[in-house]
């Protein structure tokens, strides 16, 4: 019996995700919360194998319980309910900690079929991994992370970073947190020496941001 810790707006017993959980064999509802609400200390007496986020409201939440489940659950499966299937999405919700995502569209009876299959982990989702986010350029960080470190160490504020790249200033600050974890540093200063210590920035682009 696998045990499932729920993150949705969607509590209304008989409906939805929690309905289906509870009518899957071998899945055992422990617990659920909103996702306006951090994850609490006692999720992890509640000892789940599975987290499930819904993506059903703002998606800097979404990433930030993910994050949250990460580093208060570790080795809980982390699998995220999402209607978004776009590259920069899914680059996001991997490194915010997600094992899986699995579409909003999927059927009831299949979702909780899939997560067993994730838990008992004859699906993997999340690739390129090796103990932690998929690696680019010999750094620990995903695509969308390293681009957005790159202009960071060229002098883009937040502001034109978002611009730039069509995302909210909020999901920069995340990339960049999630960055500043991965390479052992504090701020965007000892980021920006670490992106040219390491040659992530080429001289090129530097002269272009001038």
């Amino acid at each position: 019996m696998k045990r499932v810790f729920i993150i949705t707006d969607q509590l209304v017993v008989g409906h939805g995700i929690i309905d289906t959980i509870r009518r899957t064999p071998g899945l055992e509802l422990v617990g659920s919360v909103g996702s306006r609400v951090s994850v609490p200390p006692m999720a992890r007496r509640l000892a789940p194998d599975i987290v499930l986020v819904d993506h059903c409201g703002p998606t800097d939440l979404a990433l930030q319980r993910l994050t949250e489940a990460e580093q208060r659950l570790p080795g809980v499966k982390r699998i995220l309910l999402s209607a978004r299937k776009d590259k920069a999405w899914l680059d996001a919700a991997f490194a915010a900690g997600a094992h899986a995502v699995v579409s909003r569209d999927v059927r009831p009876a299949h979702l909780g079929i899939l997560l067993l299959e994730v838990a008992e982990e004859h699906l993997v989702q999340r690739p390129g991994l090796s103990g932690g986010a998929a690696t680019t350029d010999g750094t620990p960080l995903t695509p969308r992370e390293l681009e957005i470190l790159r202009l960071a160490a060229r002098g883009f504020t937040n502001r034109r970073i978002a611009a730039r790249l069509w995302v909210t200033e909020q999901t920069v600050k995340f990339h960049l947190s999630n960055t500043y974890r991965k390479l052992g540093v504090t701020n965007r200063t000892e980021a920006t020496h670490y992106a040219y210590l390491h040659a992530l920035v080429e001289q090129h682009e530097t002269a272009q941001a001038a």
